[in-house]
């Protein structure tokens, strides 16, 4: 199934939703931040520490290596009664030349492993994947892609799920493009991670 028309235009971008079996979406969103480079920009994203900074909404939030590689933890705070949840997956860089164009592919998708068992009181999304890929606007700014789906299990109606997710994916990249507008890039720390050349 092709994926359904723009849910939302404006500043960010645009944003395309698809059903899928559970009565979830999965997403896909486009956008251009101005004023910030693709490589800075995808330096912002794969910092675990620096995100602490710009993500109200991050408890805990760390990586580790995992019987030969490295595995994030987050755990993410929902708002009372609902219970946090929490997720363990596995990231990476790939810095692209495609016909000459720079493109910068931060991967990421769930796993599971016995080096972070489930907590009491907070849900473990074990279905969760994200593709993101960024290159010049050729101005001074970022064109942005992203995929994006997760199901955060327990007892919330899929109806308001996809609300949530919708509203999240129509501020998408407020947050780090705010944070990045308030740091001079020589002062980033720049964490990668796992990079592909």
């Amino acid at each position: 199934m092709e994926l359904q028309k723009p849910a939302l235009t404006g500043a960010v971008g645009s944003s395309w939703w698809r059903p899928q079996p559970s009565g979830l979406y999965e997403y896909k969103v486009f956008g251009v931040l101005e004023g910030c480079s693709p490589a800075l920009l995808a330096d912002v994203y794969m910092d675990l520490d620096y995100r602490k900074k710009w993500d109200q909404y991050v408890k805990e939030l760390y990586e580790k290596e995992c019987d030969g590689q490295m595995a994030a933890y987050w755990e993410v705070k929902y708002p009372f009664p609902l219970s946090n949840r929490d997720y363990v997956y596995t990231r990476q860089r790939r810095d692209l030349d495609v016909d000459g164009r720079k493109i910068y592919v931060v991967l990421a998708q769930s796993i599971s492993v016995p080096q972070f068992p489930e907590k009491s009181g907070v849900i473990r999304v074990k279905q969760y994947k994200q593709s993101l890929a960024i290159e010049s606007d050729y101005k001074k700014g970022s064109r942005v892609f992203m995929y994006y789906f997760d199901n955060p299990g327990g007892q919330i109606p899929s109806w308001l799920i996809n609300w949530a997710a919708k509203e999240w994916s129509s501020k998408l990249f407020e947050g780090p493009s705010e944070s990045v507008s308030e740091l001079p890039q020589e002062n980033l720390r720049k964490r990668p991670g796992p990079r592909h050349p």
